[in-house]
């Protein structure tokens, strides 16, 4: 089952991800909410639309937009809708 973690912390823990342009998708409502902390940060990527980003924080340590989503993404990436990714040293990881 594929994970993010962080600082010894498993941020998110689910079989239902989808992978798009390299990056993996986890479902918004599987990640545990305490580990993230909504930023004031945006980016707009011409093909997927605006993307919205958390910060990740464990034990007082915090990840600046270690996580992004795109809240209404473009009709082609529809599919990334209600789906969050990782970045910044959050490592992924698939039992075997």
């Amino acid at each position: 089952m594929p994970k993010a973690i962080w600082n010894e912390a498993i941020l998110v823990d689910s079989d239902n991800t989808v992978i798009v342009d390299g990056d993996v998708y986890f479902p918004l409502e599987s990640v545990n909410s305490n580990f993230l902390k909504k930023s004031s940060s945006t980016s707009i990527s011409p093909q997927k639309g605006k993307a919205f980003f958390y910060d990740v924080v464990v034990d007082d340590k915090i990840n600046r937009d270690a996580a992004w989503y795109y809240l209404d993404p473009l009709k082609e990436y529809g599919e990334l809708k209600n789906r969050i990714a990782f970045w910044k040293g959050v490592e992924l990881y698939r039992d075997s």
